[in-house]
């Protein structure tokens, strides 16, 4: 078992920002990520809100702050965390591969994306449904492409899909369009993009597949079909703090801290979107880190 002051759980904006500051504050740190470093950022076309850089690839962000943590000293290890135990003052940390033993625990891993639960839904993703216009949009290049959602990540998913193809279909379950007014505007402005609002999806059809897909018309009930051999969800993200569900209590899934990060059990802190919170930014979720981190410095200086 190896022992460290903080592991932190997850490799986003919001635990490289904690492992930053632990490391500064001259802690030893070691980043668990299931999948990889940077979270749903490093998917993102375009960062454009984070201060003092104009522009930027979500990717090349997370590569300069995961460079950043690895100079400072950093340890990091792909593995999934599969429980966390308070033992005495120390925590237990067990994951698909490995034990780790820490006087602070800090999670910050995220989200992924909520999924619309319909059948054929698992059976057909990768098979001509994608939730990722970043990683699979280039496959698509010259063909008409549906796309269900309507908030930030739709919206950023449609303006990325429409220099690949002809057409962009943008099919909404409400009237309007949620997110920030300027990616509605360029939307709005973008003619390739075809939104279509108040439609509910209703099945995916396809076997090996997919093949098509209906929906209905939430005000007048009309059932509408598409043949399509590809769609993009982009309709929100869940939690993934399945493994915590013993030793907090959650709300919606959701960690529950207060303004420093702490939550209910002492020496565990959260970050990020995986909290429960209102905003959830990029910028935000580097806050959340900072604080979680100097509030996990603290608490080892005053118990250890």
């Amino acid at each position: 078992m190896t022992n460290y002051d903080i592991v932190v759980i997850g490799g986003g904006p919001a635990g490289m920002s904690a492992a930053l500051y632990a490391l500064r504050a001259n802690k030893s740190v070691i980043v668990l990520e299931k999948e990889g470093f940077g979270g749903q950022i490093a998917t993102s076309p375009r960062l454009e809100n984070f201060p003092t850089i104009e522009s930027i690839s979500g990717s090349e962000w997370s590569d300069k702050l995961f460079e950043q943590i690895t100079s400072l000293g950093a340890d990091f290890e792909l593995e999934d965390v599969r429980s966390v135990k308070k033992v005495d003052k120390h925590f237990l940390i067990k994951s698909d591969y490995n034990e780790y033993e820490a006087k602070a625990v800090i999670v910050a891993n995220g989200v992924k994306p909520r999924k619309m639960g319909l059948p054929n839904e698992e059976e057909l993703t990768g098979k001509g449904i994608s939730y990722c216009a970043v990683c699979d949009g280039p496959f698509y290049k010259g063909k008409e492409i549906y796309l269900i959602g309507d908030a930030n990540t739709a919206l950023q998913y449609a303006l990325l899909l429409s220099g690949y193809c002809p057409k962009v279909h943008m099919l909404t379950l409400f009237d309007r369009l949620f997110g920030d007014q300027i990616l509605i505007d360029r939307v709005m402005e973008t003619e390739n993009i075809d939104i279509r609002h108040n439609l509910s999806l209703q099945s995916i059809n396809g076997k090996e597949k997919l093949e098509s897909i209906d929906l209905e018309d939430t005000i007048t009930k009309e059932k509408v079909h598409y043949d399509t051999e590809n769609l993009f969800i982009a309709i929100g993200q869940v939690p993934q703090n399945e493994f915590l569900s013993n030793l907090l209590k959650l709300e919606k899934g959701f960690i529950v801290t207060n303004e420093v990060m702490e939550t209910e059990i002492p020496g565990l802190f959260a970050a990020g979107d995986t909290r429960l919170k209102e905003n959830k930014q990029v910028i935000t979720a580097c806050s959340d880190g900072a604080t979680a981190a100097m509030s996990a410095v603290k608490y080892i200086n005053k118990n250890f």
